[in-house]
């Protein structure tokens, strides 16, 4: 089973303002470096948490890299985020093991609670929910993963409970 990223028909800012001076440490390593274009776009995300549009633009300017290619090799690769997530990004297993032990439960008890589709984002950045194509722990199908953590042999209510859970912790 392919899992496609589906991106949500919301209405985002184009160019959300960042502070594009973050770059310059990240421009100066890779200057002149053949093949810099990933690690700049890695990068980048790890600075803003996504790649915004003015990163791209300065990232051309100062490379000479065009913007058409860099868009390509961040809409190929889906690691790259083209914009803003929430702080914790829940991933949804719905390869073979995990379909079969009922995923789509998993991600329609998180949908229902959240109030997200696929791909969305809650309204406070709280979550991001994801559908993945497998998390490679298939022996805890179903399994979710919020940050680095795995959880698995889930339904339902347990994987809603382990996110009030994250929610409570975090506001303590």
């Amino acid at each position: 089973m392919r899992v496609s990223r589906i991106y949500p028909s919301i209405n985002r800012k184009s160019n959300i303002q960042v502070d594009i001076s973050l770059l310059d440490p990240l421009l100066q390593k890779y200057k002149g470096i053949k093949g810099n274009l990933i690690p700049l776009l890695q990068g980048t995300q790890e600075i803003y948490g996504f790649i915004p549009r003015s990163a791209f633009e300065r990232i051309s300017d100062e490379t000479g890299l065009p913007l058409s290619k860099m868009y390509g090799v961040a809409t190929f690769y889906a690691q790259f985020r083209l914009h803003p997530v929430g702080k914790h990004i829940i991933k949804v297993c719905h390869g073979t093991a995990c379909h079969v032990q009922n995923a789509n439960l998993i991600s329609e008890a998180i949908e229902e609670e959240l109030c997200v589709k696929d791909g969305e984002t809650t309204e406070d950045h709280f979550y991001t929910l994801e559908s993945v194509a497998c998390l490679g722990c298939c022996s805890l199908a179903p399994v979710m993963m919020v940050g680095d953590h795995a959880y698995g042999k889930l339904t339902g209510t347990k994987a809603t409970r382990i996110l009030k859970e994250i929610r409570d912790n975090e506001n303590k």
